[in-house]
């Protein structure tokens, strides 16, 4: 291939923002979505973390039809803006995997609307980079870092975790284990498939948007212009998805919140738990870490760790996948994580 031919491959070729939830993937999504030439979907296609895990193998015929059933009566497909029997029709015609499906749905998209590619936000699809790199290859891969204090903080103000019993009071540090666990998966998948994944910090992002977009720019092959952005201004770009609703504009600082926020009893222990991995990504921690942490806390990582690994195998185990009864419309809607877009964009779902 020439290398103007690879540059029309890299410049049309789909980008998958992805990251540990509340880690900004929304953010820089409708981002990319402002600066045009994306096709606009403002919700996340849970496609590969969700669709492909609850309707088994889509070469089977009644896996397909129930997958469709299901997609069209949810918020996902009133959010595509499509026509239900015109992608209908090219679903049971030509999808027979979870690449297949989301390929096909957002290629419908962006042919209606005129753009030459697309996007993908469904953040803890990052556990699945492997898959989307076998099956869609010229996919590139953004992973959005953020500070892991910060994302525990609001991973715990959702509820997004369930606690163990003995950590009931203390989910935060369910939530530190989670957000390691999710990045270091991440980095190892992403650097096996390296010039085509990249990492980008959130705060880098909000402390410097012009210097940040030009290098996801460069990374994508497409102009990312910060003033258009802000002129166009999708979603979460126009109002922050904030998941901490008392802030108003004056005191908004999604990036300080933490150290003004996070409860300081249980710092300390936090960073022990997940100290390396902050310093490793270039967040300092603010207390001493102790040489070594005490039993209850490396117990405490190490069975979280273990939770979150065993949990991802069940949900990928072939034959526990044809066991699990397919989702309906409304368990699909109940994956969309809504605090990650604003009410206006919620009502699109409608």
């Amino acid at each position: 291939m020439s290398s103007n031919q690879a540059g029309i491959e890299r410049s049309t070729a789909p980008v998958f923002v992805l990251g540990c939830p509340r880690s900004g993937t929304t953010l820089l999504y409708d981002m990319l979505l402002s600066a045009g030439g994306f096709a606009v979907y403002l919700a996340e296609s849970n496609v590969f973390n969700v669709l492909a895990l609850r309707f088994g193998d889509l070469n089977v015929q009644r896996n397909r039809e129930r997958l469709l059933q299901a997609w069209l009566g949810s918020k996902l497909f009133r959010a595509s803006g499509l026509d239900a029997q015109t992608i209908g029709k090219k679903l049971e015609e030509q999808c027979r995997s979870a690449a297949d499906f989301l390929s096909i749905v957002m290629n419908e998209i962006a042919q209606r609307q005129g753009m030459h590619r697309w996007a993908e936000n469904s953040p803890e699809s990052l556990l699945h980079v492997p898959l989307i790199k076998k099956s869609i290859p010229r996919a590139l891969i953004i992973h959005m870092i953020r500070d892991g204090r910060a994302v525990a903080m609001s991973l715990e103000r959702l509820r997004y975790l369930r606690p163990f019993p003995w950590e009931r009071r203390q989910s935060l540090m369910a939530a530190g284990v989670y957000w390691e666990w999710m990045v270091q998966k991440g980095r190892n998948y992403g650097h096996l498939c390296e010039p085509d994944y990249i990492e980008i910090r959130f705060e880098d992002l909000i402390a410097s948007p012009k210097e940040t977009l030009n290098r996801i720019g460069a990374f994508i092959d497409q102009k990312l212009d910060h003033e258009r952005i802000l002129q166009v201004a999708y979603g979460s770009v126009a109002k922050p998805n904030t998941s901490f609703t008392n802030e108003g504009v004056g005191n908004f600082d999604p990036v300080a919140r933490w150290l003004k926020s996070f409860p300081t009893a249980q710092l300390p222990r936090f960073e022990n738990m997940v100290g390396d991995t902050l310093r490793e990504l270039g967040y300092t921690p603010t207390t001493g870490l102790q040489a070594n942490t005490n039993l209850k806390t490396r117990i405490t990582r190490l069975a979280y760790r273990k939770y979150f690994e065993a949990k991802f195998w069940f949900k990928r185990n072939e034959l526990i996948r044809k066991i699990r009864k397919p989702l309906t419309s409304a368990e699909i809607d109940a994956s969309v994580l809504a605090e990650d877009h604003p009410p206006e964009v919620r009502k699109t779902w409608s």
